[in-house]
């Protein structure tokens, strides 16, 4: 019985490490579909005055978010970049801002403006910001959709 029990510790253990390489796979490769995902995107962002404008609800995992917020960054340059992501009836949120406005916008002022409206809370830098936790599903296209206004309203010396 001595020897089936090392022999089931040692299978145990071969399984488990299996699992983690799976797993990381798995990373890999959702974090890939993301970054696909968000090319598609670019496509739908909205020029205002000299930046590029971006409020959109994806689909998938809300891990996959900051993968996808920095193919956009990359791709739209000068932008303000907000994604949600539902996942179990709850709303991920993420906004980026690039580099060079974020002196005049913050990515924690712009996710509260959408994140209050979802009963989201969040926070983070200047740059990157994220939000989770709201359940009001049916405010998430109006959220999205005020971002525009609420940029508008924030840059006017930009437009």
């Amino acid at each position: 019985t001595r020897g089936s029990r090392t022999d089931a510790a040692g299978r145990v253990e071969q399984l488990q490490s299996a699992n983690r390489a799976m797993q990381k796979k798995l990373d890999a490769l959702e974090a890939s579909l993301a970054a696909s995902r968000g090319t598609e995107l670019v496509a739908k962002a909205v020029q205002i005055g000299e930046l590029q404008l971006l409020a959109e609800r994806v689909s998938g995992d809300a891990k996959a978010l900051p993968a996808m917020l920095d193919k956009l960054k990359n791709k739209l340059g000068s932008s303000v970049i907000v994604l949600a992501a539902v996942v179990d009836d709850q709303i991920h949120l993420i906004c980026g801002v690039s580099k060079d406005l974020t002196g005049q916008v913050k990515a924690g002022d712009v996710i509260n403006h959408v994140a209050r409206q979802v009963g989201a809370k969040g926070g983070g830098r200047p740059d990157m910001a994220r939000a989770g936790g709201g359940t009001d599903l049916n405010a998430l296209p109006g959220a999205l959709a005020s971002v525009a206004a609420w940029v508008r309203e924030k840059l006017p010396e930009t437009l």
